[in-house]
This record gives C-alpha cells, structure tokens and sequence, in this order.
C-alpha cells in the first residue's frame, strides 16, 4: 500500500503495517510497542509454529521421545502428554525442529529430511503471509482493534518473488497493508555473524540456493558424502551466505512495494504518536 502523502497516511483510519528486515532489527520491540499501545500485534513466526507447523513439532518431540525407554512406555500408555509451548517470545520449538543437515554424530539430520523440514517451513510461511488479510479483519470484528501490525519473519524475502508482479503474496500484503522494511547497518551485520558463530541456529533458505550453497560448501572443504558435514560449520557459513544473499531481496521489496526507515530510527521510538510521524516523514520523502 503506497500514500500520496505523510497526510494521507495519518488520516487512514484503520492502519495496518507489515514490518520486514533482518533479525536484531527491531521488528519485534517496534511490532510490541504498537501491541501496547492498542495495535493487533500479528507474529507471522507464532502462526507458523502454531497454526501450520505444530503437529510437526510436537511429533518430532514424540520421536525423540519414544527413544527413551522410560518416556515410551509412558507415551504408549497416554500416561503423558507432549505439546510444544511456543510463544511470541520464544519461537525455539520451531527453530529446534528445523534442525541442521550434517553429520548425526555431531547434531545434525540427513540433507533429504533437512529439505523436507525446510519445504514445510516454506509452505507454512506462505499460509500465514496469506492469512494476513484473514487477521485484519479478525482484529475488527472480534477483539476491536482499530490497527493492526504484522511482525514478520527474516524469511518473508525468501518465499515472495519482489521481480514478479504477480506473486500471489505480495500482492496480498501490499493490498492490504504499508509494507516497512527496517534497514541494518554493516555494523549490525558482523554483528548478527559473530552472535551466530557463538550459537548457530536453524535458518530457512531458498530451495535452490541452499543446494547451491551445500554443493559450494563440501566442495570448499573438500567433503564428498553428506553425513561428514559439520552442522554447526555449514550453519555458520550458510548464515553469512544468507545474509548477503537477503539484503538485495529485502530493498527491492521496499523500492517497489513499500517504505524504508534505518535501524537507528528505532530507538528513537517511545510512543505510537512518533512512530505515524516517522512514517509520515519517510513518506513525504
């Protein structure tokens, strides 16, 4: 959705944002500090572990599980239950059940089941993207909220396609919502590297760049069978693989469809009242 005007934007009457960019940003704190200032706060993640991927997370829990000879038999017997407590806060059952491809030694899943996981991920990013208008709506009719703000995931650029004008995903963001993209800094980047190599977590990648990138990487490191990859070592350079490669996507979502405001904006942010008026700024720019 694009505005003639910083007025126009202001006089909407019923405002719904879609906030996009890299992790670390400041999507979340800016999409909580709208939810408490009377916004519907709407996590793409939280509806992606709950809605569309909790049976394969709590499954995987049951897996594991029944490992355990103590767990079995107590699972057989439905002398326990297992589920998955995800919340806004804490998206780890989604990004344990991704998992990394590599050795099972050393942590990591097969590159087939890894492919599996990450198509069923790609699936459910794309349902909960779509259910975006679904939960305006919602928001209005049921729990009287007049605005709405869609957190969403570092993975948006990489299940939306920004070169066609006929991806059925954008256009049902921009149809209903100011897509913002948060820009990082070259700071923030090694930033996010360095925080990573110190704890490597699951990452959703584009299907055919990920087959690039395990090629490039078992070729760097002259590694010929799958199960000899180092899940943390691949995940590490995937990740600053995946950063370069999502930068571009992230911008030329915001040049074409939407509006860019940096990093260091946000802090800046205390009230609902300065965030319209950098909007309004960014716009009238």
């Amino acid at each position: 959705m694009r505005f003639s005007s910083g007025k126009e934007f202001r006089d909407w009457p019923s405002k719904a944002v879609t906030i996009f960019g890299m992790s670390g940003v400041g999507k979340t704190t800016l999409a909580k500090l709208l939810y408490h200032s009377g916004w519907f706060q709407y996590s793409v993640d939280y509806r992606i572990g709950t809605r569309y991927m909790g049976e394969h997370i709590v499954d995987n829990f049951k897996r594991e599980a029944m490992n355990v000879p103590f767990l079995r038999d107590l699972l057989l017997s439905d002398s326990i239950y297992i589920c998955s407590n995800i919340t806004f806060e804490n998206l780890s059952p989604l990004s344990t059940y991704l998992g990394k491809p590599g050795n099972p030694a050393r942590g990591g899943i097969s590159f087939a089941e890894y492919k599996r996981r990450q198509n069923q991920h790609r699936e459910a990013e794309i349902h909960a993207l779509m259910d975006v208008p679904e939960f305006i709506g919602r928001a209005h009719e049921i729990y009287q909220y007049t605005h709405f703000v869609c957190d969403s995931g570092g993975s948006l650029c990489e299940v939306v396609n920004p070169d066609d004008p006929n991806d059925e995903v954008l256009k049902t963001l921009v149809a209903n919502t100011l897509m913002l993209y948060i820009e990082g800094t070259p700071e923030h980047t090694k930033m996010l590297v360095d925080r990573f190599r110190k704890n490597p977590k699951p990452m959703y990648y584009q299907p055919a760049f990920l087959d690039a990138k395990w090629a490039e990487y078992k070729k760097l490191n002259g590694i010929a069978a799958d199960d000899d990859v180092d899940p943390d070592g691949f995940a590490v350079w995937g990740f600053e693989q995946l950063l370069l490669h999502r930068i571009p996507l992230y911008e030329k979502i915001a040049k074409t469809y939407g509006y860019t405001v940096r990093m260091r904006d946000i802090p800046s942010i205390a009230t609902e009242a300065n965030f319209v008026s950098l909007l309004a700024r960014t716009i009238e720019q």
